[in-house]
């Protein structure tokens, strides 16, 4: 619509969070001339924020070695975790950790309130906890991602902030850039790049909880367009929220008092913030779920708040006017954060360790890939820490294809169509509210008995209105500025990814990890010791079953209790 500003690097990065900051410092580090570029603030936006600055790290120092580790990752992730990776986030997260420490941040000990919430865990759960066989120690920094930045600042990689990129740009098969406008303009940025990162996030629908009302499935989106591969999107998050403070993430503040929970009745919920247990008792009508602090005991409490103290973050709690010492009861948001999609466990398919994806020159990490390190389920390691791995071997991975490319030629035909499609919403002078759009999605897809709780039924009804949004208003979406022109891109990218999620959970027809269905509320081994991958081809989206490898496979002959962890929750 109005000018063109046209940027020239050897390696793009679209999204400067936790993974992106580190792809651009290990590209940069390689000599090449590296941007990133994010549509807020890199440093101090997704999920690198909303995580809190968490990381855990693996070291066979702490008496844990690689092989009880993984075993212990391949039964909680229910045989679906890719042990490739699996095993480089675990051996490589010593690494990363030590580039932060080399880069400035520091990091609180661990201290005895982790023994203490060990055995919490232990005694209220089950003794063999596998989220605690890892060797992993928790630690945490609120302000490690602007630390990223001044260290990506710092080693020469340009930074160009609010500047909200829509699609990538191809020619002759290869991705060679992406296009995009700013926040504050109609004006037109162009990327060309020999090789393009994407690191924006996972997909989310604008949940009030979690922090992550701003990851909206950007990467996927364009990854999809493009022609690349995605997977894992019937997998969903389960992290809760408080009903008083729905934005706060609330479990990342009081993790041992956290666990206490009961349904309406009083009666103890087994582990309503990690898995299906809190909406399954919605669903049985036994709600609201309930965050008893009464039943916290001092031992409980006296352990979090030297947790707190050591993890060296504020008080949150005291700005909601919550203080556990008082005890009460408080409302979760529904049982379970809703629109948020698992982390590591929905997104781009990554072909090999070097983080590339099916399309050639372009590269993928952070939430946005799939590597399948925690399998069905939300593993271990925590936090930031797969993110910065997978940031690390996509930075030095598209180094190593960009130093063998030309400079890219862009075919101006295919640039006018992405153009044309970019101002499209901003040029009409009438259509449909994104903000409407979004609020009608979300109506959709936000129900526990949608994304959570499944029934082939529910589901087809939900996708019949999804193909209606993408179908009907989507199109015909209006801007009157750049922010909702934003919005109208936005909105179009979380009906796509509802799209994939609807799909993906009517096409695994079992239970397994966090995809639970009603009308197939067991596992089916061997048939679905499979990932799901999609494809856009010929105009319509393709899913297909990506069997995993037999030696990865549990052992047919032993019984079913032998391989797999009891389910936590029951839906009667």
């Amino acid at each position: 619509m109005s000018s063109e500003v046209v940027i020239e690097t050897d390696v793009l990065v679209i999204g400067g969070g936790t993974a992106g900051c580190f792809a651009a410092i290990k590209a940069r580090e390689q000599g090449l001339d590296v941007t990133i570029v994010d549509k807020a603030y890199a440093g101090k936006s997704g999920a690198g924020i909303a995580a809190s600055g968490a990381w855990s790290v693996f070291n066979p120092e702490w008496g844990f070695d690689i092989d009880t580790s993984m075993n212990e990752i391949n039964k909680s992730g229910e045989y679906l975790n890719n042990r490739k990776w699996s095993e480089i986030i675990l051996k490589e997260s010593w690494d990363t950790y030590q580039d932060l420490i080399s880069w400035g941040v520091e990091f609180p000990q661990a201290d005895e309130s982790m023994d203490f919430l060990k055995k919490r865990f232990k005694k209220q759960h089950r003794q063999d906890f596998p989220r605690l066989a890892v060797g992993l120690v928790r630690l945490k920094h609120r302000k490690t991602t602007p630390f990223l930045r001044k260290q990506a600042e710092k080693v020469g990689v340009k930074i160009i902030d609010r500047i909200m990129v829509t699609d990538l740009l191809k020619q002759n098969g290869k991705v060679v850039g992406a296009v995009g406008f700013p926040m504050e303009s109609y004006k037109l940025y162009v990327f060309k790049a020999k090789a393009t990162i994407l690191c924006a996030g996972r997909n989310g629908f604008k949940p009030p909880g979690m922090q992550i009302s701003e990851i909206t499935g950007d990467a996927d989106g364009m990854a999809y367009r493009a022609g690349a591969e995605l997977t894992g999107k019937e997998f969903p998050d389960m992290h809760t929220s408080l009903a008083i403070a729905p934005a706060w993430k609330s479990n990342g503040e009081l993790y041992v008092a956290y666990w206490h929970y009961t349904d309406a009745e009083g009666k103890p919920i087994t582990c309503a913030g990690m898995d299906l247990s809190a909406a399954a008792v919605i669903h049985a009508g036994r709600g609201p779920v309930l965050w008893d602090l009464d039943s916290a005991t001092p031992e409980d409490l006296q352990a979090m708040e030297a947790y707190k103290r050591k993890r060296g973050n504020p008080v949150e709690v005291e700005r909601i006017g919550l203080d556990p010492r008082n005890g009460g009861k408080y409302q979760l948001t529904g049982g379970a954060s809703a629109g948020g999609w698992e982390e590591q466990a929905g997104g781009i398919w990554p072909v090999d360790t070097k983080c590339a994806t099916s399309l050639p020159g372009l590269y993928v990490a952070g939430d946005c890939c799939c590597t399948w390190c925690w399998g069905a389920t939300v593993g271990t390691p925590w936090g930031l820490t797969p993110a910065a791995v997978t940031g690390k071997r996509a930075g030095m991975g598209a180094a190593e294809y960009a130093l063998h490319e030309d400079k890219p030629v862009i075919d101006r035909q295919e640039l006018t169509g992405l153009i044309k499609i970019l101002f499209e919403p901003a040029e009409r002078p009438g259509g449909f509210s994104p903000r409407w759009v979004t609020q009608l999605l979300q109506n959709t897809m936000m129900p526990y008995f949608i994304l959570h709780i499944k029934h082939e039924k529910r589901l087809l009804a939900a996708l019949t209105v999804v193909e209606f949004l993408r179908d009907y208003l989507v199109p015909k979406q209006t801007a009157n500025d750049p922010h909702e022109l934003r919005l109208a891109h936005e909105t179009k990218n979380m009906v796509l990814n509802a799209e994939m999620i609807l799909r993906s959970s009517l096409f695994r027809t079992e239970s397994r990890g966090h995809h639970y269905r009603e009308d197939y509320p067991e596992k089916d081994d061997p048939a679905w010791l499979a990932w799901i991958k999609i494809r856009k081809e010929r105009g319509s989206m393709k899913l297909w079953k990506e069997p995993v490898p037999k030696k990865w496979r549990p052992d047919p002959s032993k019984p079913r209790e032998d391989k797999y962890y009891p389910r936590w929750f029951t839906t009667e």
